[in-house]
């Protein structure tokens, strides 16, 4: 009998900054983010090609308080560089665990990273490596989450996997209210009708616009990122 396949062969993991952070205050805690890439490991076995943007808000909440009162775009900035330390973490943990990972990131600087280029991110793919996307779009008013749309549009993913804390979309704050149930699926536009807030406006519109499907889920759990690439019911998926 065939072992069963999975149910999608490219995909763009969008994981939080905070997720690397485990339960410290900010920062990388270094069993979470070996926990993290061993389930990615798992899923790069079964041929999944597997592209990866990371946020920077484990880094930048730590250096937030002196951010009040700047102007906007500097601050954003500060947070592009901050996706760029995630990255470079990400790739050695991933190294170390015998995976082969490249760092892109959106803005230059090249001693560190290379830029992003697209026919070499696809390439990459191709050649069964994980990219991580660094420095978000690489410009700023522009969230991680659009970072992770717009990549995932741009390589031909056929999902986006947005790891999260919470194991998928409730009808209400799970914490607050008891009674709250966890969607299986729901549409966009159900989703914007309930404004479940599920990414920003920006990232919603353009994956609903390509109708590139969104799935969140927890990261926390053991195992739940194979149990997605493998189609289980984990999480939430948004469709068109």
């Amino acid at each position: 009998m065939s072992s069963p396949k999975p149910a999608h062969q490219r995909i763009l993991l969008k994981l939080s900054g905070e997720a690397l952070m485990g339960d410290d205050a900010f920062g990388i805690n270094r069993g979470t983010i070996v926990r993290i890439v061993e389930e990615v490991a798992e899923v790069t076995r079964l041929g999944v090609q597997m592209a990866v943007v990371i946020g920077g808000g484990n880094i930048f909440r730590g250096v937030a308080g002196g951010s009040v009162g700047m102007d906007r775009a500097t601050a954003d900035y500060m947070g592009m560089l901050a996706t760029v330390m995630n990255a470079l973490a990400l790739a050695d943990t991933m190294e170390k665990a015998g995976l082969t990972a490249r760092v892109m990131s959106a803005i230059g600087i090249e001693q560190v990273v290379e830029p992003y280029v697209r026919p070499k991110a696809l390439q990459y793919l191709e050649e069964g490596k994980v990219v991580i996307f660094a420095a978000g779009t690489g410009n700023p008013f522009f969230t991680t989450d659009t970072a992770a749309a717009l990549r995932g549009a741009e390589i031909g993913a056929e999902i986006v996997i947005k790891a999260t804390k919470v194991d998928g979309v409730y009808t209400a704050d799970p914490k607050v209210d008891p009674q709250a149930t966890r969607y299986s699926s729901i549409s966009f536009d159900e989703a914007i009708g309930r404004n479940l807030g599920i990414m920003d406006a920006t990232a919603f519109a353009l994956c609903r616009d390509q109708k590139l499907p969104i799935k969140v889920f927890s990261i926390v759990k053991n195992g739940s990122l194979k149990r997605v690439i493998m189609g289980e019911d984990e999480g939430t998926l948004v469709h068109a």
